[in-house]
């Protein structure tokens, strides 16, 4: 068998119902996303298109801690009816020897005749070579199709694989006068019932949750996703203190064994200081920084080589407005609650303005909804809107 990729498909060979069967697959790639670890949350759906309407065969997503990948589900249900369909997948299938082989040569090795794909994975193991090695093989391969969506579905992944670090998603709930808090110290609740639950959904989604270390001494919050039935979803809980030391009484230690905390610290402690921490299992990963704080750069790079591919920032001020002023942050939900809280409230971004989120030239405004009483508007990075 020839080596050399047969050509790039015509456009001819992208058919009708190309979009809605992708647009499924990237459904489905969603079910698991914030919960496939160091792996990208793909979807797979296997359709019999000589039937008319295409008939589908079986379909699959990326499992948990990213084992079983989405094809290797999808074409173990289709078992020997996978010979001769086409295999629609939301990134290029992998090409490397893994934990497991290959998803490219599974999909030879059942038969696929066609595989319809959005975009080259830029894992530079795989890179174009899942589908050269397709190619190679006899199978007819389509890429391009609904690949604006995955891409936006795979900010977390792809931020790794291109920028050395995760997306990080700032989430503010703010009072109509841009406050956080009625007072300095006080624990103050903002948005209502719905808006929460929807907070809860999107740490689901998330591979990390961030705060400062002043909001685990003020709030004193668990920082897990507490909706019915999704307990299991609740991300990493990473906590930014300088000196490393978090209170042993915090409620986020109570259980450390099943949903982990790490902490970003500057440097390296005297001898014994963080033995209880260590000792309960949380994880200290040194960052370097200056006197003022962390290096959050080098921080969100640490996590990155973790696996951490889209991280939810929940605060503090302090920690909002230094991500903001290095650049650091890609998207703000921003919750805006009904009721003022007055002059002496706590500032959202520590003195600066939200018009460095509202009115910058760097975010645009993408979506708005309501939940309750309360307003959510969306802010993305421009860059990320032309890739």
């Amino acid at each position: 068998m020839s080596s050399k990729p047969a050509p790039q498909p015509a456009a001819a060979d992208v058919r009708g119902h190309d979009a809605h069967f992708m647009d499924l697959a990237l459904r489905l790639g969603r079910r698991n996303q914030g919960n496939t670890g160091a792996n990208p949350a793909v979807g797979c759906v296997i359709v019999d298109e000589d039937v008319s309407p295409p008939r589908i065969i079986a379909v699959g997503w990326t499992g948990r801690e990213g084992r079983p990948h989405a094809e290797q589900v999808a074409l173990a249900r289709a078992g020997d009816q996978a010979r001769g369909k086409t295999a629609y997948v939301t990134l290029e299938p992998c090409a490397h020897y893994g934990k497991t082989p290959p998803c490219a040569k599974g999909l030879i090795d059942a038969g696929i005749a066609r595989v319809v794909t959005t975009f080259d994975d830029p894992d530079p193991r795989v890179s174009g070579r899942g589908n050269a090695m397709l190619r190679a093989a006899g199978i007819a391969v389509v890429t391009g199709v609904g690949s604006a969506e995955a891409r936006l579905d795979l900010t977390g992944f792809l931020s790794r694989m291109e920028r050395g670090r995760p997306h990080v998603i700032l989430k503010l709930a703010v009072s109509p006068d841009g406050k956080i808090a009625e007072r300095p110290g006080v624990a103050t609740a903002i948005t209502g019932p719905q808006a929460r639950a929807h907070s809860h959904m999107m740490r689901a989604a998330s591979d990390a949750i961030l705060v400062g270390h002043r909001t685990i001494i003020v709030d004193d919050p668990l920082l897990t996703c507490r909706l019915p039935g999704m307990t299991d979803r609740s991300p990493v809980r990473v906590v930014v203190a300088s000196a490393g030391l978090i209170p042993l009484q915090a409620s986020l230690l109570r259980d450390v064994s099943v949903t982990p905390v790490w902490v970003l610290a500057q440097r390296e402690p005297s001898p014994g200081a963080w033995t209880a921490l260590e000792s309960l299992g949380v994880s200290m990963i040194i960052c370097g920084g200056d006197p003022e704080g962390v290096d959050l750069a080098r921080g969100l790079h640490e996590l990155a080589q973790r696996g951490i591919g889209r991280v939810l920032v929940e605060g503090g001020a302090v920690i909002a407005r230094a991500l903001l002023e290095a650049d650091l942050v890609d998207e703000v939900a921003l919750f805006t609650a009904s009721r003022p809280l007055g002059p002496a409230g706590v500032d959202a971004l520590a003195g600066l303005p939200l018009g460095a989120i509202t009115q910058s030239e760097r975010f645009v405004a993408t979506g708005q909804e309501r939940f309750g009483e309360d307003r959510l508007t969306v802010y993305v990075r421009r860059l990320q809107l032309t890739i």
